[in-house]
């Protein structure tokens, strides 16, 4: 009987789940039913945040290469430009998108965790599991029939929107389920002017449609499909393409020599909770939303490593496990609501239908993006950086509005430094001037720090950065007993202290 962490699905939420594990030195498990990888190119963007996150597993190098950088999104009705978004206004050592195919993504992450010492076990189906006090017992089958019985002391679903997981909890929903349909082609684009560094998204009456250029040269297409009809939508033709793209685009265009098509349904919904007991959910498992803002498989990402670092620190025993385990679900359920709720609106608004409030629309978009801060602020939504944990429950102190992000907000990443959270132990970081006071909190929490003290944010202050880059606490240099009581709360006794 296995006793490491099971996590149920290969795709690059799960596989970023057992790399970040694994790389803390905890035993884990990943299994897919299916037999192989798909190969399709599915999801395609890496935004600013995800890019971020993802340094702290050295495969940015990797991801770079293989990719195409975005510098911009467009937004227009027909061949009139509303706005653009410049993404090299984000404060970040990523100011642009990574268009790559989820396939790519894929196989890059399966490397990394292969040089860990980790393998997906293809092939492996989980028919059903118990949610016990201590750990979790799960039946998985083979290929060949075979039938296992594995004891977890948790269990991640990473297995996508028909997560098998999800629905064995019997969760429900958080808000109204919504259906949309939506197509999808990867084709050849002849007559768009567009260079192939930029996104374009039309506002349209008839619908929403996306033109976005591909690393190999072709386009990916997308395009809701009106109301929710039947069972599921019909396989998409070319012809229906070219008619979307004649209809919404700017005019013009011409596609053809499609390598892929597809129509799918979205049931867009956030689950009532990420976490069971032992069970956690994860990517679309816990939260689907409409892919107007491709926002899908990076918020799946950013699951993985929110709940990555907190594990491995549940699994020495920390204090706080408890507590620190449920701030899975309070953090990244909130951003999953405001993203569900900002995509829909969104939606919405690219879809107006009546010309007066078209034209109110996209003269009121002109001058909304002709704004710098409204410019910059909708970067940075749309990058992801904007993103924090205000309301944490495991958030320190910030009682004198010190200057810089508060507790629960991203810290920027200086290219100077290693990414917090990298290496093989879930430290947090201190940003200090040297001090005797701030060496004595180095030796006493030095399994929990990393043992290089990083330069100070503000003067006068000590500021403690969580594995995942986002801010545990701020306090002036007087006040760095807050630090200390902060890091207390992880630790047992003085016994594990040193052990840690």
């Amino acid at each position: 009987m296995s006793r490491g962490i099971l996590v149920v699905g290969a795709g690059p939420v799960g596989l970023c789940m057992a790399a970040a594990l694994r790389r803390y030195g905890v035993p884990v498990r990943i299994i897919d039913k299916a037999a192989q990888p798909s190969g399709q190119s599915r999801a395609l963007f890496l935004w600013t945040r995800t890019l971020e996150l993802l340094d702290r597993d050295g495969v940015g190098g990797e991801l770079l290469a293989s990719g195409q950088k975005i510098e911009a999104v467009n937004v227009l009705a027909g061949p009139k430009r509303i706005g653009r978004i410049e993404l090299s206004d984000i404060d970040s050592i990523h100011p642009y998108a990574l268009m790559l195919p989820q396939a790519e993504t894929e196989r890059i992450l399966t490397a990394h965790l292969s040089r860990l010492g980790g393998k997906v076990e293809f092939g492996t189906e989980i028919t059903g599991f118990i949610n016990g006090p201590d750990y979790v017992t799960a039946t998985l089958r083979h290929a060949d029939g075979r039938e296992e019985n594995v004891e977890a002391p948790y269990l991640i679903g990473c297995d996508g929107g028909g997560s098998f997981v999800r629905k064995s909890l019997g969760l429900s929903s958080s808000g109204p389920a919504q259906q949309s349909d939506w197509l999808l082609a990867d084709v050849r684009v002849e007559g768009f002017s567009s260079p192939p560094t930029e996104l374009n998204s039309f506002w349209h009456e008839d619908g929403f449609l996306g033109i976005f250029p591909l690393p190999s040269g072709y386009y990916r297409v997308i395009a809701d499909l009106h109301d929710v009809q039947g069972a599921r939508p019909e396989q998409p033709t070319l012809a229906q393409v070219q008619a979307l793209v004649d209809a919404r685009g700017p005019g013009g265009i011409t596609v053809s020599d499609p390598v892929w098509l597809s129509a799918f349904r979205i049931h867009e919904r956030n689950m009532s909770s990420y976490r069971a007991g032992r069970v956690f959910l994860a990517g679309d498992a816990a939260h689907l939303h409409n892919p107007v803002g491709a926002q899908g498989l990076n918020m799946g990402i950013h699951d993985a490593v929110n709940l990555s670092w907190k594990l491995a620190l549940a699994c020495r025993g920390v204090a706080n496990t408890e507590v620190l385990l449920d701030s899975y679900n309070a953090e990244r359920h909130a951003v999953a609501d405001m993203v569900v709720s900002n995509l829909s609106r969104a939606a919405a608004v690219a879809m107006l239908k009546n010309p007066t409030i078209q034209f109110a629309r996209n003269l009121l978009g002109n001058v909304l993006f002709g704004l710098e801060p409204a410019r910059k602020a909708m970067a940075e939504r749309v990058a992801e950086v904007s993103h924090s944990y205000r309301n944490s429950p495991i958030n320190g102190t910030n009682d004198r509005g010190l200057p810089g992000p508060a507790p629960g907000e991203r810290l920027p990443p200086r290219p100077d430094e290693p990414p917090l959270g990298a290496g093989d132990s879930p430290r947090f970081a201190l940003f200090a001037a040297p001090s005797p006071a701030v060496w004595e909190l180095q030796q006493e929490f030095a399994g929990l720090l990393e043992p290089r003290l990083r330069p100070a944010i503000s003067p006068c202050t000590v500021w403690l950065g969580r594995p995942d880059g986002y801010v545990a606490a701020a306090a002036m240099d007087e006040d760095i007993r807050q630090i200390e009581d902060y890091l207390r709360i992880y630790v047992p006794d003085s016994a594990a202290l040193a052990a840690m």
